[in-house]
């Protein structure tokens, strides 16, 4: 049984910054297998108001790692899925402009809230974030160099022209043994208060690919 979109909207609409923990798995940081995702969502005080997982098949994870297909289930602290996202099997190289990587994002379930779209361009990560009728909202436009070492990494959230920046999303440094031996990370979605919920779940979709895509291991499932 899906709730209300109340129950979403009242939580998400008095947020301006959200933390998205990634938790430890213990077999993947043993034996440096990877495994699927897991990640509590957090409001400014660092209480949790979501959590989430990632549903797949093992062979994606081995085969595809960073570029697997997943579903990932957002719930409440009762257990009720409020946000769903989506991600087929899509290519990321610049080599491939035509089917670059894509993400849909419903909340609730079965309704649509909007899309990740990744742009084409040879020096930085750029996506667009689109609302259910697949009209563009906002660009995320990532830096040159993602590898974070000892300092934060931020993708910002712009206006339409590139030229006005709203908020960010920040890839926390999480430490050398994190770094080095697990994929754990922190992230900080920072968004004005007043922009639409619907966008607010588009834009934890959006993190979340960010995350896949950047900070995953690529030889981890080889």
């Amino acid at each position: 049984t899906y709730p209300r979109p109340t129950i979403l909207f009242i939580l998400l609409k008095q947020l301006d910054q959200i933390i998205i923990h990634q938790q430890v798995e213990l077999l993947e940081a043993i034996l440096g297998t990877e495994t699927s995702s897991r990640y509590e969502i957090k409001n400014h005080l660092g209480q949790r108001v979501y959590f989430a997982v990632e549903e797949n098949g093992c062979l994606d994870r081995r085969l595809c790692s960073p570029l697997r297909p997943c579903t990932i289930r957002i719930a409440d602290n009762a257990g009720r899925e409020v946000i769903r996202v989506t991600r087929p099997l899509r290519c990321s190289s610049c080599c491939f402009p035509c089917f670059l990587q894509e993400l849909e994002v419903q909340s609730p379930p079965g309704t649509i809230a909007g899309y990740v779209v990744q742009n084409w361009d040879p020096f930085l990560p750029k996506f667009t974030i689109r609302n259910q009728s697949k009209e563009d909202v906002l660009k995320i436009i990532g830096p040159y160099a993602t590898c974070g070492c000892f300092e934060d990494v931020d993708f910002e959230v712009k206006a339409l022209n590139e030229m006005t920046t709203i908020g960010k999303i920040s890839k926390y440094w999480s430490g050398f043994v994190n770094n080095v031996f697990t994929n754990t990370a922190n992230f900080g979605i920072q968004v004005p208060v007043d922009l639409d919920v619907r966008i607010k779940a588009v834009m934890i979709g959006a993190c979340f690919l960010i995350d896949l895509m950047f900070f995953e291991n690529s030889l981890d499932g080889l």
